[in-house]
């Protein structure tokens, strides 16, 4: 009875959409600042969303219908979002040191997905960085390591 009169509300549009992953979900918090990353220059490319999802598949091995509905959170959460506290403040306390410095090479990897590196992306890998209390140095060396993967890879393609 309860679920039929949950169903009726939800129907009359009075019930806002439950999201599907809870809002405390490392995987959220993580998803929404890659997709922030993405759109934080004005253009998001179809190399960066082949990278979003590749990262989060290969971070929490996913299911096709999981990484769509992961996405679609993280979309709608980052979208609703005033700042970037509340998703680094969830990974800063639940993550270790190695965590967090990964989520900076996982923001890089959004970064030059495209090919090439923006004032306002490198800008937020910063801002990231010092909110999840990451090193400069650490944060520096995973983008010059991931620069040079994509120099490698580029290089093995031509």
């Amino acid at each position: 009875m309860i679920d039929a009169l949950r169903d009726f509300v939800r129907r009359l549009g009075m019930v806002e959409e439950e999201r599907h992953v809870s809002a405390n979900d490392t995987r959220l918090a993580l998803a929404a600042l890659l997709v922030h990353c993405m759109a934080v220059d004005g253009t998001v490319s179809e190399a960066e969303r082949t990278t979003l999802r590749d990262l989060l598949v290969r971070n929490y091995t996913l299911s096709d219908t999981d990484l769509d509905t992961l996405i679609a959170d993280a979309t709608a959460a980052e979208s609703e979002a005033v700042d970037l506290y509340r998703f680094t403040s969830i990974l800063k306390s639940q993550m270790s040191e190695a965590e967090r410095i990964s989520v900076i090479e996982h923001l890089w990897e959004i970064v030059y997905a495209d090919g090439e590196s923006h004032e306002f992306e490198e800008n937020l890998v910063w801002r990231v960085a010092e909110l999840m209390g990451v090193h400069r140095s650490d944060r520096i060396a995973r983008k010059l390591a991931v620069a040079e993967s994509r120099r490698n890879s580029a290089g093995e393609e031509a």
